[in-house]
């Protein structure tokens, strides 16, 4: 007898991830999660590149990275599919959260709680301004 396996929902696969996680900062890594999953309704969630990656329209949007046990990076990007380049930067950081690679690539740093809750304001109008911009 054949056992079927069953297919985990985008949700389901970032829960068990997260449950595996061995990452020091790991507490981080679901209030960030959470953060962003609440910054807008339509965001979905999946494993992609090992690691949480957060969707709008079903194109990955954000993805988590995760190879520093002492930080927490949140990647900024327009999925994986090259892209005109933008001759400007993406979106305005008046806050100064992001660290740019290119006009569309950036990343965002969180170090502890402490850092997230004094950084969640600009972390959800980046988030907000982002999906307006990557489509």
């Amino acid at each position: 007898m054949m056992i079927k396996k069953t297919k985990l929902t985008g949700a389901q696969e970032v829960e068990l991830y997260i449950e595996k996680t061995d990452h020091p900062l790991k507490d981080e890594i679901i209030a960030l999660r959470k953060i962003i999953l609440a910054s807008d309704s339509e965001i979905t969630e999946h494993i992609k590149w090992n690691a949480p990656s957060f969707c709008i329209n079903g194109k990955d949007r954000f993805t988590f990275k995760l190879n520093d046990p002492e930080a927490v990076d949140i990647v900024f990007h327009r999925g994986a599919k090259a892209k005109a380049m933008p001759t400007e930067r993406l979106i305005e950081d008046p806050d100064g959260l992001l660290k740019w690679a290119t006009n569309d690539r950036a990343v965002a740093t969180f170090a502890s709680m402490p850092d997230i809750q004094n950084k969640e304001l600009a972390l959800i109008t980046i988030l907000t301004e982002w999906k307006k911009a990557s489509d």
